[in-house]
């Protein structure tokens, strides 16, 4: 996966709690086959009308947020089902990293698991950055995973914790698979000996 280490880049405020993955991806959409355009079904049901028309009202189809890599959301973002796609769709999409209060925690296993980095802040904190984005349409945020800091467009800093490991595998593009590769080996000089040690197990 990717690796992330800092981004700064425009963020687009997500004014909504217990943002379920259903409406990250809806459900329909479970089928289709990951490509180049799998970006289009995030929030698909919000972003668009019945007619396939954009919906004006929805953040991410205003001008200044259209290319936004950062969300900053409500309390529970991710909450729903384990669906891997929510995270997918996000990321194809451009989004790098997601702000909250609070994640489901099975998204926030997987966006660690495919290189996305769920921040968690303080409600206040959270609101805060939410209404400096929308009185200043556009404007950035920076995430720091190497000095575990947000600075907001205001240049207010705030830190957030992480766990060390998914931080380590975040930094470096690991995800567990390949993390445990790292060690191939290893892990193969082990089985060797192992099984010399004790042949009636092959």
């Amino acid at each position: 996966m990717k690796p992330f280490t800092s981004v700064i880049a425009v963020a687009a405020p997500i004014d909504m709690t217990n943002v379920d993955t259903d409406k990250i991806v809806p459900a329909r959409f479970l089928r289709k086959a990951r490509g180049a355009d799998y970006g289009k079904y995030l929030f698909h049901d919000l972003r668009y009308r019945a007619d396939g028309s954009d919906n004006p009202d929805f953040i991410l189809n205003q001008a200044p947020y259209r290319n936004a890599q950062i969300l900053v959301a409500g309390d529970n973002f991710g909450c729903g089902s384990s669906r891997e796609s929510a995270v997918w769709v996000l990321m194809d999409y451009g989004i790098r990293s997601v702000i909250a209060p609070s994640f489901g925690d099975i998204h926030y296993g997987n966006a660690l698991q495919n290189g996305l980095l769920p921040v968690r802040l303080a409600d206040e904190i959270c609101k805060k950055l939410r209404r400096e984005l929308h009185d200043q349409p556009g404007a950035q945020i920076a995430v720091d995973l190497e000095e575990q800091t947000v600075t907001g467009p205001d240049s207010a800093r705030y830190r957030f914790e992480i766990d060390p490991g998914n931080r380590e595998k975040l930094l470096k593009g690991l995800d567990d698979v390949a993390l445990v590769l790292q060690r191939l080996p290893e892990i193969e000089a082990f089985e060797k000996r192992y099984h010399a040690e004790a042949p009636w197990l092959a």
